[in-house]
């Protein structure tokens, strides 16, 4: 068995000297600092806690109580909201907890198309069918890359859904919770709103406000444009009295645990208060990098021939880019090529694609959010469209794959954290 545990020594080893010399614009990664880092090889990773702080279920979590009470002060703090749980252990365990909590079987939830960007939690054979769930697609305009308003708010009020669903994991534009306020109001319907690829730009100010537009609650990842651990959060702005309000919070905690976890990992959850923190004093900077980085890269691509999904609206207010590459090859092909040539990216579904053949699809999704944590800015941008485009249009795949890893020699500390200027890797090497 030795010789198994020295292979897998060898093969993290070369996974990280890839990822060096590499792009790394899959839109739902990112790097944790270094800070937050520590605490993922501490103690806390050999403990357990169950339920709440002060009405654990375990013995020996004084001082885990006292790391959660704070976590959860800084996540209501970061999204100014007056409810928080930090306990979940995924943005899709984080899901898990909101359609267990707010749905029974046969229950109908609106909510947005595999092939328009919806996150496969969502879908019937995902989490809400596991639930029983009965869930209504909303129609989807390709030319707006959203939903159609018009025939959503039909939508709405035709089946009267239970729970409405808003959020993706292919985010271009914010959704439109504000526009579809009267309809949702109309059949009281429980907003819930999955942030998972853009809680830091939300968190930054440079997506949309959904808690305080019109969502009851919101679900999210905390490891993609907010970079921090693995890991998922539930916030929540619930209408109502006071007593409504706690009822809804309630019933959100009780889906959590005992609904969808025991133990919520607690060396991650003291990863995510650094994150957290980092956040409230850093996020405003990066998330407007990032969305910069992204529409740079969304226009050179359109200018070097690309179809880019989007154009009407400006391509993109987030950190994703979608791109057609049906014209080079297909997504799948596309994608295998700039892996070849250390960029790292992944094919995608389009809206019109065949949500039945989701491995062939006609896109590739980009994601900006770790190139920019690492110091890129708009030149760097037009620099990699022209790499992706070497690749996809020219076929140079292993003359780009050099020119990457020189580009990447001047890309290697981590940035909008506590102690900048530490290298990215140097935490990531093995003794």
């Amino acid at each position: 068995m030795l010789e198994e545990a020295k292979k897998i020594d060898e093969l993290v080893r070369k996974h990280t000297e890839w990822f060096r010399d590499s792009l790394p614009m899959i839109a739902s990664e990112n790097l944790i600092s270094p800070m937050a880092m520590k605490y993922l090889v501490s103690d806390l990773h050999n403990r357990y806690a169950e339920g709440l702080p002060g009405k654990r279920y375990y013995q020996g979590n004084i001082y885990v109580d006292e790391i959660e009470r704070i976590t959860t002060e800084l996540a209501k703090k970061l999204f100014n909201v007056p409810y928080a749980d930090v306990r979940p252990i995924s943005g899709t365990n984080a899901n898990q907890a909101v359609i267990f909590s707010l749905m029974k079987p046969g229950d109908v939830m609106t909510g947005p198309p595999l092939q328009g960007g919806a996150h496969i939690s969502s879908a019937k054979f995902g989490a809400v069918g596991v639930r029983g769930v009965n869930k209504i697609e909303y129609p989807f305009d390709v030319e707006e890359m959203n939903l159609d308003v018009d025939l959503t708010a039909k939508l709405i009020k035709l089946v009267k859904p239970k729970v409405a669903l808003f959020g993706r994991s292919v985010f271009l534009f914010p959704a439109p919770i504000k526009e579809l306020k009267d309809a949702l109001d109309e059949v009281g319907a429980k907003v819930w709103y999955d942030g998972a690829h853009v809680l830091g730009l939300i968190a930054g100010g440079k997506f949309q406000d959904p808690l305080h537009e019109g969502a009851h609650v919101m679900t999210g990842s905390t490891h993609k444009t907010l970079p921090g651990p693995q890991r998922g959060v539930i916030l929540a702005n619930p209408p109502g009295d006071e007593e409504k309000r706690e009822k809804f919070w309630k019933k959100i905690q009780r889906g959590v645990f005992p609904g969808v976890i025991s133990n919520h990992h607690l060396h991650h959850m003291a990863a995510l208060a650094i994150a957290f923190a980092e956040h409230i004093e850093f996020g405003r900077q990066y998330a407007d990098q990032i969305v910069r980085n992204a529409k740079t890269l969304a226009e050179e691509l359109h200018t070097l021939g690309f179809k880019v999904l989007g154009e009407k609206n400006g391509f993109t207010e987030s950190h994703t880019v979608l791109v057609d590459v049906v014209a080079q090859g297909g997504g799948r092909k596309v994608a295998e090529d700039l892996e070849k040539a250390n960029i790292i990216v992944n094919y995608n579904l389009l809206p019109y694609d065949d949500p039945k053949k989701p491995r062939n699809p006609s896109g590739i999704r980009i994601g900006v959010q770790e190139l920019t944590r690492i110091g890129m800015k708009e030149e760097e941008m037009k620099h990699v469209a022209e790499l992706i485009k070497k690749v996809a249009m020219d076929e140079k795949i292993d003359e780009v794959r050099e020119e990457v890893r020189e580009m990447k020699k001047e890309f290697n500390k981590i940035h909008f954290c506590f102690g900048e200027g530490k290298e990215a890797y140097r935490f990531l090497e093995l003794p």
